[in-house]
């Protein structure tokens, strides 16, 4: 694949926000912050000095900008400037490293827009599944699994859940995408089990190809000029200045874009047995008595579909 003209690390249709104040220490590995913007947004802030590594911030850019161009529910980016004096005055922006507390790298970080303001609605990481009804797009459990297996995702996929108050029902958005692409290595070691939600429940209504889509279908279309231009505006700092191994990184994910099915393929033939339901026709509510004769769903997931939490 050849580079198309266009230049490494310029910030086009990129916002640029300054940090004014810290609100929290997030959970996590990579020690994030949450921060009052001057966009008055807030951002889960990861710092270049983070202790998993400073491409992660690439790695969240460049994900948030190939997602956004599938069509995934995924939290806008910024890139967060954040002080010195910001980092001076304020002693909870440190990162832990062993014993030693690291104050924060001043300059531009990554930052991802908190899903809802907590003054105007809920956030939870974590939904019982008798809550899973009030979701009302878990349709994208499927095309993010599609997404994960092209960018090569090593981790179990993060996912929030939100609403604001005047709306009823829960949207899941994708969060954490730190550890695609290897993390820092910036290559791909393929696993079935990697990339997936832990609940196998969110995709016990996949049945065919048909549940992926429009997802798969645009990451198999997504064009040599898009996928460039998603990677080109990542801030070369983030990776070290380092133009060959972004090129490389996108020519992996242009091949890429036609082994996503084999891999989709290899988690569905894997011994979590994800998708319960493939091949099979779709269901009507009157016929589920009918499912307990089915092998292959067990009571737990039988019990989910009575209730309709996967219609």
């Amino acid at each position: 694949m050849g580079s198309p003209a266009l230049v490494f690390g310029t910030h086009q249709h990129t916002p640029t926000v300054v940090a004014l104040q810290h609100i929290r220490r997030m959970r996590g590995g990579a020690q994030s912050h949450l921060m009052r913007c001057s966009d008055r947004n807030l951002y889960v802030v990861k710092f270049q000095n983070n202790p998993q590594h400073i491409r992660v911030l690439a790695n969240e850019f460049i994900v948030t900008r190939l997602a956004s161009l599938v069509g995934l529910p995924i939290p806008e980016a910024a890139v967060v400037e954040v002080g010195e004096s910001l980092i001076q005055n304020t002693a909870e922006l440190c990162v832990q490293v062993g014993e030693n507390s690291i104050p924060c790298a001043a300059g531009l970080n990554f930052g991802s827009c908190y899903a809802v303001d907590p003054l105007k609605g809920q956030l939870f990481d974590y939904l019982p599944l008798e809550m899973f009804s009030k979701v009302r797009n878990p349709e994208t459990f499927a095309g993010m699994l599609a997404f994960d297996k092209w960018v090569g995702n090593i981790d179990n996929r993060q996912a929030i859940f939100s609403r604001r108050m005047v709306e009823h029902k829960y949207r899941v958005s994708f969060i954490d995408h730190g550890y695609c692409f290897n993390v820092g290595d910036w290559d791909f070691h393929d696993k079935p089990l990697r990339g997936a939600y832990v609940r196998n429940e969110v995709y016990c209504n996949v049945r065919d190809w048909e549940a992926f889509e429009p997802w798969l279908s645009r990451i198999e279309g997504i064009g040599e000029n898009l996928l460039w231009s998603a990677l080109a505006a990542t801030p070369p700092e983030w990776y070290g200045d380092d133009c060959v191994a972004l090129e490389k990184l996108a020519q992996a994910l242009f091949e890429r874009r036609g082994i996503v099915r084999e891999l989709i393929t290899a988690f569905r033939n894997s011994n979590r047995h994800p998708f319960p339901l493939w091949g099979q026709k779709q269901i009507i509510w009157n016929d589920i008595p009918d499912l307990e004769q089915h092998s292959n769903i067990s009571g737990r997931q039988l019990g989910h579909l009575r209730m309709g939490l996967l219609n």
